[in-house]
């Protein structure tokens, strides 16, 4: 029963750190590679830099992403993983876009 606390927690915490605003938009701008601070910040609907910087320390933190010697932002070998669990998930994104977009017309 211990092990199975523990790996309830493990997946708690995980899905308290992607569900903090902006986490997963960040994580999803990096699956391409290497972003400055001002890019990454354009990209994320150029959310305020205190609330980016915020995020990047926590990510950086989890161990998800580090800060290159250029200043830019990437995944770490550890946050890289979570790119082929969240595909799923962005497909399904888009479907539900369609779903709605073909709700919205008929109404």
């Amino acid at each position: 029963m211990e092990m199975a606390s523990a790996s309830h927690r493990s997946m708690m915490n995980v899905l308290d750190l992607l569900g903090q605003r902006w986490n997963m938009r960040i994580l999803w701008e990096l699956r391409g590679g290497p972003l400055g601070f001002l890019e990454l910040r354009r990209r994320t609907d150029d959310i305020s830099s205190s609330v980016l910087a915020t995020r990047l320390r926590t990510l950086i933190d989890a161990r998800v992403l580090i800060k290159d010697s250029d200043g830019s932002y990437r995944l770490t070998e550890l946050g890289d993983e979570l790119r082929p669990a969240l595909e799923p998930l962005w497909h399904w994104a888009q479907r539900w876009d369609e779903a709605n977009d073909t709700r919205t017309d008929s109404s």
